[in-house]
């Protein structure tokens, strides 16, 4: 079973990957991970695609998809894959179907207040690094070693907002054209990762 994960920042995609991954004997594929492996390890694709980025520029389209072709021809992907990253637009969502079959996609639809107020609850600690949520610590300093806790740039809410909106924007294609395939399936992610994992359990058993 090949799966395309799908979801905003904060949806819950990395929870529900490892959950899946963990259930069915996937092997999840971050095309972000990947990307800096093949620069690290020096590899033909990854030399290619340093220039790429030591210009400034985007690494082409048909870089990644021979990154993807050969890492799904790898025999721990023979159970199975769940990419996540990957595909962003819908022509790389057609490429992609040119080298593999995909099973599934599922997107995780979560409200964007419900996203905003997440991922901007966050708060860590800058001297030991422990990561906080104002649901469940309600303190301005760390429990751990007294420090006070700050919000990174990324999590600030005006900042979420504008993450949402361009991952909106790229994406919506995308849906459309999963959608016209008849292979998206969308899951409430407003639940907790367990009813989330619920739901998915069970459009993965009627796909079955």
């Amino acid at each position: 079973m090949n799966v395309v994960l799908l979801g905003a920042p904060g949806a819950g995609k990395g929870t529900l990957a490892s959950q899946m991954c963990q259930a069915y004997g996937l092997r999840h594929i971050s095309t972000g991970d990947m990307l800096r492996a093949h620069m690290r390890e020096a590899t033909a694709l990854g030399l290619q695609a340093r220039a790429y980025v030591d210009a400034g520029k985007l690494v082409p389209d048909a870089l990644i998809i021979e990154m993807v072709r050969e890492r799904l021809n790898e025999p721990d992907c023979q159970k199975g894959c769940l990419l996540d990253g990957f595909p962003r637009t819908a022509a790389q969502a057609e490429a992609l179907g040119a080298i593999a079959k995909i099973d599934m996609v599922l997107y995780i639809d979560v409200a964007v207040e419900a996203l905003v107020k997440r991922i901007s609850g966050r708060r860590v600690c800058g001297k030991c690094g422990t990561v906080y949520h104002t649901s469940w610590h309600d303190r301005e300093e760390c429990a751990k070693c007294g420090e006070p806790l700050s919000i990174r740039e990324d999590d600030k809410p005006e900042t979420v907002l504008r993450r949402i909106e361009v991952y909106n924007q790229n994406t919506e294609p995308l849906i459309g054209y999963y959608r016209e395939k008849g292979l998206l399936k969308t899951v409430d992610g407003s639940g907790t990762p367990e009813e989330v994992f619920e739901a998915v359990k069970t459009l993965v058993e009627k796909r079955v």
